[in-house]
């Protein structure tokens, strides 16, 4: 192997963050750390959990999580968890969500894990697998933060899954896939050998990933802050009205899921919504 390959085998991947978001169980709490722990996730974020998550139920239920559970980090929405992260998997459970497109795990997780390295050789920043409530799960505007949305197929009698329980076939897929791109040549007991051109079309190269030849996505604190100025463009110039904002911009959010916006086109947005301000600002009376 030559130096330059073995370089580029070396780097890390990038790490994966469990987010919760508003879980209202401690079990629940307690017992996603400890699925975290059985699948070497080193970190779990809460979005403002509406239970005592260090209380004796949820550090009972985390057994040897209970270090990651401590260690947790507590964000006021899933936008600011979501801040660092470049790629986003989000859960639902729901058959159909305003037509946003559902993937299965394999193929959510698989793109998950598809991050590409910094052009310095540094790790990349985090992706996350991201849950919802127990009760409702994720809002339309939350699910539009996430590059894929994934749903476990279940019987149509009763889909709803606990949470605890959802964290563990998402985890489990995600170990299993971590498994399969560490070593393409074993897919691991059951799974169906596939052909040599899949698998060279499945190992990443230099600088690409395999899911995206493009790149990685620009992190989200970047996108969000790029929707926000936007925003008060549209508004200041009477594109948009306070009154159908919310629903116009969800358009945006959801073309820009499908497109996955990358750093340079986030500059390029940026730089002609701060021209175009200018030139409005300039001409008024």
């Amino acid at each position: 192997m030559s130096a330059p390959a073995a370089r580029q085998s070396a780097r890390p991947p990038a790490p994966v963050v469990v987010v919760l978001v508003e879980p209202a169980g401690p079990l629940n709490v307690g017992g996603v750390a400890r699925l975290c722990a059985n699948f070497a996730i080193a970190e779990l974020r809460l979005v403002a959990p509406r239970c005592d998550h260090l209380g004796e139920e949820a550090l009972r239920m985390a057994v040897h999580g209970g270090g990651l559970l401590q260690r947790a980090r507590l964000f006021p929405d899933l936008a600011a968890a979501l801040a660092d992260c470049r790629r986003v998997v989000a859960s639902c459970g729901q058959v159909a969500r305003d037509s946003l497109p559902l993937h299965s795990p394999a193929d959510a997780l698989g793109w998950l894990l598809a991050a590409t390295a910094l052009p310095t050789g540094e790790a990349p920043p985090p992706s996350a697998l991201v849950f919802g409530r127990e009760d409702r799960g994720l809002s339309t505007d939350e699910l539009l933060q996430a590059g894929r949305v994934l749903r476990i197929a279940t019987g149509e009698a009763y889909a709803s899954l606990n949470l605890a329980q959802a964290a563990a076939i998402c985890l489990h897929e995600l170990h299993q896939a971590q498994l399969r791109q560490g070593n393409p040549d074993d897919p691991g007991p059951g799974a169906p050998l596939p052909a040599p051109s899949a698998v060279a079309a499945a190992t990443p190269q230099a600088g690409d990933s395999p899911a995206d030849p493009l790149g990685d996505p620009a992190p989200r604190g970047a996108v969000e802050a790029m929707l926000q100025d936007a925003e008060e463009l549209l508004l200041a110039v009477g594109f948009l009205y306070p009154h159908t904002a919310h629903a116009r911009m969800a358009k945006l959010r959801g073309l820009l899921q499908r497109g996955q916006i990358r750093d340079g086109e986030v500059a390029l947005v940026r730089g002609m919504v701060r021209q175009l301000r200018w030139a409005a600002q300039r001409r008024s009376p």
